[in-house]
Formats: C-alpha cells, sequence, structure tokens
C-alpha cells in the first residue's frame, strides 16, 4: 500500500526539497502552493518556475493543489482523498518586513491557516507526524541583549558563554520585539506544541534561521544568500541594514533540513520543538557573505549601507541544534556555508 506526504509551500525552497525527498522515497505526494510569494515579493520571487519544474521531475507521483491554505473547504478536500502518513507545513508569509504592510494577511496565513490544518488532521489521519516549519524569529530580538563582541568582520559571543554553541530551546519568548511576522510564527508555533502535548498527536516544531539552496527564489525582504548572490552577479546594488554588515546568521542547506524531516518521522514524539540551522557548523556575516560571492562569481559587489537595522531584526543568531542530535543521533551536515555558498552560485550563474 502506498505511503503518502501532504506538503504545503510546495514549491518553495524547502516544499520541493521535500517533494523530491519523499518522491524518492516512494511516497505519493500531495502538495498545496499557490504561489503568494510572488504577491509578496514580486515577479523575481515567483516560485512557479519551481512548481513546473518539480512537476515534471516528480510526474506519477506529485499531484499539485493551487490552493490558499485558508480555505478550509479546499483544505477538507484534501484531507479526505488520502490517509496522510506525513504533513509538512511550510507554507508562509515569511518576511518580518512585509508582515508590517498587511498585518492581517500575514496572521491569517501563518496562523489561521495553521489551526485549519492542524484541525484537518486531527479529524482525518490523527496517527500521521505532522512537521510544522517555524522560525528563530519566535525570540523575537532577546538574541539582541546578548553579550556580543566585536570583531573586523562579524559580531560573535566569548568561547566561555551559555550560547557560544548557539541559542537553545530554552531562551524565553516573552517581553521583546518579535515584529509581526514572528508574533504570527509564534501563535502556529504554540498551537502545534498544543496539539501534540495536549491531543497526543505527533507533532514537531522546527525553529529555523536562515535556509538556502539553489531552488531559493530569494527578495530583498526575504532570502539572503539566494539574493545577494543575484546581486553580485548582475551587479544590482545590494542593500546592509544596519549592524556595519557584522551581522551573523547560521545557514543550513534544504536538503539537510528535509534529511531532519525525514528522521523526526521514523520516530515522531508528541508536541516536541528543536532550533535548527548550521549552528557553529555554517554560519556568517554580510560582510563575509560579500567576500565569499565575490570570490566565487569573480565580480565585485555593489553595496550600501543604511545605519537603521531593520525592526527586531536579529545582530547574531546561530543555532544549538544539541537536542535535535541527542534525538536523533544519526543525522549530520551534508553541506557547509562555503559548499551552500558554492551551489548557489552554480545556480545563478545558469539563471544569470
Amino acid at each position: 500500500m502506498s505511503k503518502h506526504a501532504l506538503i504545503t509551500g510546495s514549491a518553495g525552497l524547502v516544499g520541493s526539497e521535500a517533494v523530491r525527498f519523499f518522491v524518492q522515497k516512494g511516497y505519493r505526494v500531495t502538495g498545496i502552493d499557490n504561489d503568494m510569494r510572488k504577491y509578496f515579493f514580486g515577479e523575481t520571487a515567483s516560485t512557479k518556475w519551481n512548481q513546473e519544474k518539480i512537476m515534471k521531475e516528480c510526474a506519477g507521483s506529485y499531484v499539485h493543489h493551487e490552493i490558499d491554505i485558508r480555505n478550509e473547504d479546499a483544505l477538507q478536500k484534501i484531507f479526505r482523498s488520502h490517509p496522510y502518513d506525513i504533513i509538512i507545513h511550510t507554507a508562509a508569509q515569511p518576511s518580518h518586513d512585509w508582515a508590517a504592510r498587511e498585518p492581517l494577511t500575514d496572521f491569517t496565513v501563518n496562523a489561521l491557516a495553521t489551526a485549519f490544518l492542524l484541525e484537518q488532521y486531527r479529524a482525518h489521519c490523527p496517527d500521521a507526524t505532522f512537521i510544522f516549519l517555524s522560525t528563530n524569529k519566535v525570540y523575537g530580538d532577546r538574541p539582541n541583549t546578548l553579550a556580543l563582541e566585536e570583531f573586523d568582520q562579524r559580531y560573535d559571543i566569548a568561547p566561555a558563554h551559555r550560547y557560544y554553541q548557539g541559542i537553545d530551546e530554552s531562551m524565553s519568548i516573552d517581553d521583546c520585539t518579535h515584529s509581526l511576522f514572528g508574533a504570527s510564527k509564534v501563535a502556529a508555533d504554540v498551537l502545534v506544541q498544543e496539539y501534540g502535548k495536549y491531543f497526543g498527536l505527533k507533532t514537531a516544531v522546527v525553529r529555523a534561521g536562515c535556509i538556502s539552496g539553489p531552488a531559493h527564489s530569494g527578495a530583498m525582504l526575504h532570502g539572503f544568500l539566494s539574493y545577494l548572490a543575484r546581486c553580485v552577479a548582475t551587479g544590482r546594488k545590494y542593500t546592509i541594514f544596519g549592524y556595519k554588515g557584522k551581522q551573523v546568521r547560521d545557514n543550513i542547506h534544504s536538503k539537510d533540513l528535509v534529511n531532519m524531516f525525514w528522521h523526526l518521522h521514523q520516530a515522531p514524539r508528541c508536541g516536541e520543538v528543536y532550533n535548527v540551522g548550521g549552528g557553529r557548523h555554517s554560519n556568517v556575516s554580510v560582510l563575509e557573505a560579500i567576500h565569499k560571492f565575490e570570490k566565487a562569481l569573480h565580480a565585485k559587489a555593489v553595496y550600501e549601507f543604511i545605519e537603521a537595522p531593520r525592526k527586531g531584526d536579529h545582530i547574531w543568531y546561530i543555532s544549538d541544534i544539541a537536542k535535535f542530535k541527542s534525538h536523533y543521533p544519526s543525522w549530520n551536515f551534508s553541506y557547509d556555508i562555503n559548499s551552500i555558498i558554492e551551489e548557489i552560485c552554480r545556480s545563478e550563474i545558469l539563471r544569470k
């Protein structure tokens, strides 16, 4: 009997990677994606090209539904069509800058639609695994209160500090500025946890930082490395908001993240939360990334500084993945920051 996976945001970076992965594992995959990324960020951020690509690559094992995840009736029809073994919820409004433009759109996409999905999951396939792609923005700007040290190219934290290996799940999400995007993701994040802990369902919250890979349709307000690569490759000016370009992000490849989903699915728990990202293994500051792309693309970056940072933005964020590794010790990285950048550059050259 065939196994079935349901993936929201299936034409996006993580969703499309999950489609390919689960098709290769022998699953029949149902995808939901209506290219709202184009609405959020414009034509260049459209995921239509990726949707067409996965429909061709996975023909016979993949069915695409171009519906809005806020459409509860449409979701019910999809959940009634198959007894799903796993639901991977990656669809979102992903930008804290954009959320301030249309707070209700942001909240209904990120929080209300998650509630709809959880209810359909509970009603139709409660034995399945439900994985929610959350964000490190649930911690708001609290990481900015850490005692950071300034170096030539980056901010960092002292090796003796408790968070040197990264921020773990014990950091408080209260009494800080989240951005409206962060707030909507907090609502969804806590709801997914509660469906696991209250109803005993196999739900997992994965709080990611920067996710990267060649399938990313990067835009100015979202998709740090992908958008930066496109700017360097085409000579477009890149804008650095605050912190002298020394702000640090860890980056995880979408393939490594989807492999985490697979490990979760093999031994799911109820209502667990995991911080995931590149950790100390794979992180970079904006200035460091610019220099790496200049070298890889043999091009000079054009960039400008704006002194004011984005509201609620992190100065330094590295994920501590120790909890995930303790639960799933056989998982490991396949990519580091250099191999991620090299792969993005190859894809940018092809699409230039």
